[in-house]
Order: structure tokens, then C-alpha cells, then sequence
């Protein structure tokens, strides 16, 4: 399957794989580019130790890096560490990127920007992205409340207004062949899919939290700001997080006032819940796609099975348009 995406990163699917913060290690990055997409793996907060180690154990692979922005502006020396990996692109998301534009730029590197408003797509056309990703509040993890069926759109129409040659991603539910061939319908040049390699044998994500997953569905997922707040992330106002609900969720969503409160010790009842995989206080971010999803499975397989479903899916389309039209 061939688009404007493809051609320009080299890859043989339209597919990237969404740089999930502590769950997209090397091992992930490595099996989707070796399946032909866009393996990332996920520098998340910053710490520059796991970001070498994981580039390490992507074992040479293509793989870009994501990186929170507003993270990565009180601690800008993380771009450098990045950038030395030879980086196959690198990902900012949440955040103004035009401070860090330029040295992606100079690098050779392409510059995907994550973003989630029409005035965010601009913010980052003027800045001289490479790759938008217009990512919808079906997503699983941090972002805002656009839906991705109108955002995706749109964002396509304003490209073609400014006659950029920016490409773009869609993201927020993309879960299978069909959501793929919807994007692209949608004017996308491809996708950017999170929650469906979440739940792959690559993953960094504890088993027990992973079977809770896969058998809940879109109806069990909440945004809220609870988890952020039991970690101490200071995430600007504009953003919170999509994850599964549990009897932690439950307590706390709507009284985050409270759980500050308590922060130190339910802090270390989380974080003692994460290391053991109790996900009745240590939830997933997952995204709305979580319910069309039940089983895990090798990363390569995943981008297999998804990429012949979404050309059955185009096809039957163009047959039935053809079929109409013969009318």
C-alpha cells in the first residue's frame, strides 16, 4: 500500500506506532519497522538512561523517538541525547514544538507533531513540521477533546489551503483494517496507532494490567486527570488522559482536590500497584479501540492482519462505488 507517507519514510505500510510513554520500549520499535511500519519508542518524561537503553535494544532498527514537550522544554539537552541515536524521526507532542523545529531540522531528521486542535495544526505547519498526526479524544493516554472524524478533515483541508507539503497521520481509535482505511478516506496519508500495539507480546506492559484490557471495552475507558495527579505530573489544564476505569478511578475522578491531599500516600499505594500489576489501582491507558480488541499478539502480526484488512476494506469499497456508479 503506497501513500505520500510511505514514499517518504521508507516504509513499506502506512503505519506509525505511537510512542507510549514506559510501554513502547525497543523491542516494539524493532518488530513494527520490521513489519514494515514505524517502530518509536517512547522518551516520555525524559529519562535519558532508558531512552539510550532502549535504542540499544531496538538492535539497530529504524526507530524514531516521541517526546512530551513540555516536558522536554525544562530539560532541552534531551533533544541532543535523541538526536545522537540517529533517530528514523522524532515526535513531539503536547507542547509548542517551534523551539526544538530547528534542530530537528538541522539534523536531516523528520519532525512529526502530534496535535489535537486546527489551531495546534497550524502552530506546527508554521514551524516547518514534516508530519502532522491530528489526534482525536478516542485516544488512549493524554489529549483533548476534538473527535478524530471531523478533526482528521479538516486539518487535510487546511494543508491543501496553504498548499503545504506536510503530510498527515490520523490517531485516536485506529484500532483495526477498517480504521485505517477510514483515515485514509479521511484525507490522511496514514495513521498512528497506539492502544492495538499496547496490547502486543513487545509491549512493556505488565500481563496482569493487560488481561484487564483485553476484556474491557471502549464503554470502560474515562478522561480524567487522576493518574497525573497521583504520579506529581504538573500536565498543563488543557489535557488529561484516557484510561481504563477501576475501583482507584472510581474514588478519585471528579475529586482530584482530595487526592492532593493524600498525595504521598496514595502515591505509594500506586506506584506499589504498579509494580505488581494490580489494575484495580494501577489502570492502562487505553484508548476507545480497547473494546475491539481481544488478545494480544506479536507486533508483526498485529501490523500483518491490519494491513490486509484495511485493503479488503478499500476494495470492497471501490467495488461497490463501481458498482453504483455502473448504475
Amino acid at each position: 500500500m503506497k501513500t505520500r507517507l510511505t514514499e517518504a519514510l521508507g516504509i513499506a505500510c502506512p503505519v506509525i506506532q505511537a510512542p507510549m510513554a514506559f510501554a513502547a520500549g525497543g523491542a516494539l520499535a524493532r518488530a513494527v519497522t520490521q513489519a514494515g511500519g514505524l517502530g518509536m519508542i517512547g522518551g516520555a518524561y525524559g529519562d535519558a538512561g532508558w531512552i539510550e537503553q532502549q535504542f540499544a535494544a531496538a538492535e539497530g532498527a529504524r526507530a524514531g523517538c516521541g517526546l512530551i514537550t513540555w516536558k522536554l522544554a525544562e530539560q532541552p539537552h534531551l533533544l541532543d541525547l535523541v538526536l545522537a541515536q540517529d533517530p528514523a524521526a522524532v515526535f513531539l507532542s503536547f507542547g509548542n514544538p517551534a523551539p526544538f523545529a530547528p534542530a530537528v531540522r538541522d539534523a536531516g531528521v523528520p519532525l512529526i507533531c502530534q496535535v489535537q486542535t486546527l489551531r495546534d495544526a497550524r502552530q506546527a505547519l508554521d514551524c516547518g513540521a514534516d508530519i502532522l498526526v491530528a489526534q482525536g479524544a478516542d485516544a488512549g493516554g493524554h489529549g483533548e477533546a476534538r473527535g478524530t472524524f471531523a478533526l482528521v478533515p479538516e486539518i487535510a483541508d487546511d494543508i491543501a489551503r496553504r498548499n503545504s507539503q506536510a503530510l498527515l497521520c490520523a490517531a485516536g481509535g485506529i484500532t483495526d483494517g477498517r480504521g485505517l482505511a477510514a483515515a485514509l478516506m479521511l484525507g490522511a496519508d496514514g495513521a498512528v496507532i497506539g492502544t492495538r500495539f499496547w496490547a502486543s507480546h513487545e509491549a512493556l506492559v505488565h500481563p496482569r494490567i493487560l488481561d484487564r484490557a483485553l476484556a474491557a471495552t471502549g464503554d470502560d475507558t474515562i478522561r480524567t486527570k487522576v493518574v497525573d495527579v497521583v504520579r506529581g505530573y504538573d500536565w498543563p489544564a488543557r489535557y488529561n488522559g484516557r484510561v481504563l476505569r477501576n475501583s482507584f478511578i472510581q474514588k478519585w475522578h471528579g475529586s482530584e482536590a482530595a487526592l492532593r491531599k493524600e498525595a504521598d500516600a496514595e502515591a505509594a499505594k500506586w506506584s506499589a500497584a504498579l509494580d505488581a500489576g494490580d489494575p484495580e489501582v494501577a489502570t492502562a491507558f487505553a484508548g476507545e479501540g480497547i473494546g475491539l480488541i481481544r488478545s494480544a499478539a506479536p507486533a508483526g502480526r498485529i501490523l500483518a492482519d491490519l494491513m490486509e484488512d484495511a485493503q479488503q476494506c478499500l476494495a470492497r469499497a471501490a467495488a461497490a462505488m463501481g458498482g453504483h456508479a455502473a448504475e
